[in-house]
């Protein structure tokens, strides 16, 4: 198995759980909120899409789906460039959606370009120094494990989020 085919089966794995998550639910239901204050469905999916939008255009040299247009769509109080790293309980409480379609559709958006992305990379790309901040300097492969990962983690956050409204918890 090449490397671009198990990071896009990976990457596959997130939309699969994404569309799961989102079916059936209600905007009221994408904005229940654990305990009144933890984040919602549509914060957690908004959120994941939000940095494999914005870590994945970074390394690509691309324009962000959010800034060309999902932006508008959602119609969000929150500043452009936002993807939710560090929101308070109110910024989860303004990320409101009208309906999981349009949250699903952007996810989908973005994963399209991911693949694009991906199937274009060569072995050698993987070592590429992708952000100086850190030290050590953060190389590509690290980067594309490092949004698979972040985006795993939420959506079972939200997948938990959905079985507490199933059971009436929330």
């Amino acid at each position: 198995m090449k490397f671009n085919d198990l990071l896009a089966d990976a990457y596959g794995r997130i939309q699969e759980r994404v569309h799961h998550v989102l079916e059936g639910l209600d905007a009221d239901q994408l904005a229940a909120r654990p305990g009144g204050d933890s984040n919602s469905i549509a914060w957690l999916v908004w959120h994941l899409t939000r940095i494999q939008d914005d870590h994945i255009a970074d390394v690509a040299g691309t324009r962000q789906y959010w800034l060309a247009g999902w932006s508008e769509r959602f119609d969000l109080p929150l500043a452009a460039k936002d993807h939710g790293f560090g929101h308070t309980p109110e910024q989860v409480a303004a990320v409101r959606v009208e309906s999981a379609d349009l949250l699903r559709d952007y996810f989908d958006d973005v994963h399209a370009g991911t693949l694009t992305y991906l199937a274009g990379l060569t072995e050698d790309d993987l070592d590429r120094i992708v952000d100086t901040r850190w030290d050590p300097h953060v190389k590509l492969g690290v980067r594309l494990v490092s949004v698979m990962d972040d985006c795993m983690e939420h959506i079972g956050q939200a997948a938990y989020v959905k079985g507490m409204l199933a059971r009436g918890d929330v």
